[in-house]
């Protein structure tokens, strides 16, 4: 059976859930969208159900499947709905809903549900992708009360550039939801992972840990309570070929790395297929037999090379982790030109095993 696996620690789920918790003393969706960041959704809401004041997930089939494994904690559809037919499943399983359009008010407004919405009511304030216009909001909120379909409504935006720590963006952002927010008494959710970890006096009584939870840094610096994340996938495999190469030999696809000394080569089951970033480079981090070592050549479809010169004790079978505690995935990433939400969500075809229950 091929070696390729990805570990997934749902005791650190847990700890980077209240991390965020402890962080903000606030209430926290856990954003399990895009099968929990390739961490898989259901595993990971079972995980955190007890703990978790509920979940966020893109769209409504995500949500249906949270359902019906048997998830009963609140589920919010961070894009909405994308039809007015989705509202009768929206409202028979008791969904939350963002609302980011006007043409979503308008169907609500027209559609007859079963029983009243929590409808999330979402303000651009400065990202420009899906918000309503500050101008619109208080309208909007009014609308939404007046149509008789709603039993609460929490105000919400998002962040654009809350990971750039010392980005006027965000402070401006906060400055435009209050202003336009003024009269309206309801809770409000401005804090994604970046806030949570990085913007301790916003104030949010609901926040959005997303890949926090996962483990990863959203920074591109060090940061306090980023370092108290605990990674919670380890993407390992084993080497599958050990060979010896002279100086001046080239290794893998377009020979873009030539051997510089007498070379050790392993080759791993692990290549893009699987979802580890083809442009990871030559000295991308890895490591085998539990040293550090690095990637050299071309990332193939179902393999790659590790430089073993300095690892004498590995040979075929030897363990190798590509991301996890000892190599983080936001360091591949960053090899790779690329953010470790990217490289968790690409993850497939490799087996997830799960530890911690």
């Amino acid at each position: 059976m091929r070696p390729a696996r990805a570990l997934i620690d749902l005791q650190a789920l847990r700890h980077n859930y209240r991390l965020a918790r402890e962080l903000t003393g606030a209430k926290a969706l856990a954003v399990v969208k895009a099968d929990a960041y390739g961490h898989g959704a259901v595993r990971c809401a079972l995980a955190l159900e007890t703990a978790a004041d509920g979940f966020a997930v893109a769209c409504i089939e995500e949500a249906l499947e949270l359902r019906a494994a048997g998830i009963k904690a609140p589920v919010l559809l961070l894009e909405g709905f994308f039809e007015a037919s989705e509202l009768a499943l929206i409202a028979e399983h008791d969904l939350w809903c963002v609302v980011h359009s006007l043409w979503q008010l308008e169907a609500i407004e027209k559609t007859a549900v079963h029983q009243p919405l929590t409808l999330w009511l979402k303000m651009d304030t400065g990202m420009h992708r899906v918000g309503i216009h500050p101008k619109d909001y208080h309208d909007a909120y009014q609308r939404l009360l007046a149509s008789g379909k709603v039993s609460r409504i929490v105000l919400m935006s998002h962040f654009a550039r809350a990971d750039e720590l010392d980005a006027e963006a965000t402070a401006q952002q906060v400055a435009v939801f209050e202003a336009a927010r003024q009269g309206l008494a309801a809770e409000c959710s401005l804090r994604n992972s970046p806030a949570v970890l990085g913007w301790p006096t916003i104030k949010s009584d609901w926040v959005r840990p997303g890949i926090m939870l996962y483990g990863a840094s959203p920074f591109e610096v060090e940061q306090a309570a980023a370092s108290r994340l605990q990674p919670v996938m380890t993407l390992q495999s084993r080497i599958i070929s050990v060979r010896e190469l002279p100086a001046g030999e080239p290794v893998g696809y377009g020979a873009t790395f030539i051997s510089q000394r007498p070379t050790r080569v392993g080759v791993v089951a692990m290549g893009y297929a699987d979802g580890y970033p083809r442009h990871a480079p030559t000295g991308t981090p890895i490591v085998v037999a539990g040293k550090r070592t690095q990637l050299i050549g071309r990332v193939s479809m179902d393999m790659l090379c590790v430089d073993l010169t300095e690892v004498p004790e590995a040979t075929v079978g030897s363990p190798v982790e590509l991301w996890g505690k000892q190599v983080l995935a936001s360091d591949v990433a960053m090899q790779a030109g690329t953010i470790a939400y990217q490289i968790f969500c690409n993850l497939k075809r490799v087996p997830r095993d799960y530890i911690g229950e």
